[in-house]
């Protein structure tokens, strides 16, 4: 992993890799973060920072509703696999999609009438509107968080 980071910084200068907890990109600080002290596969961490790479690359800034994110996580992931052929590493298209699932069933949960059970838009970031029966709930703004809905007074 050390020398791709390498190469990585090498091939673009104006982001900086810095260990952590976590695989994350901070686009405030033109910061890539990649966990130290994951456990898992090598290549699993590798097409993870790939992955923050594209965000990084792809000048990923903010989203507005959790469908946006859905699609910037794709975007990412697309990206990932583009670079991926650069540095000769192959991204496993299954892995991708494992990823892109957790996004989906966080945006099922969520955009789900806790009445009548229908699929619904987005009205703001932090809430949902059904267009079948009327009822309005509240979600959180944190992606990482549990899928709470709490329904609107």
């Amino acid at each position: 992993m050390e020398k791709l980071i390498s190469a990585l910084s090498a091939d673009f200068p104006a982001l900086e890799f810095i260990g952590g907890d976590t695989f994350s990109w901070s686009p405030n600080t033109n910061q890539i973060t990649y966990n130290t002290k994951l456990t898992k596969k090598g290549q699993l961490k590798t097409w993870s920072l790939l992955h923050e790479v594209g965000h990084a690359l792809l000048d990923h800034q903010d989203y507005d509703s959790d469908f946006e994110l859905l699609l910037l996580e794709a975007a990412a992931w697309d990206k990932a696999v583009v670079l991926a052929t650069n540095y000769g590493i192959t991204i496993d298209p299954d892995h991708v999609q494992d990823c892109l699932d957790t996004y989906r069933d966080w945006l099922h949960r969520r955009s789900t009438c806790p009445r009548c059970g229908i699929k619904n838009f987005q009205a703001s970031s932090t809430q949902y509107d059904c267009h079948n029966c009327g009822t309005q709930w509240h979600v959180s703004s944190g992606r990482f968080c549990r899928s709470y809905r709490r329904l609107a007074v």
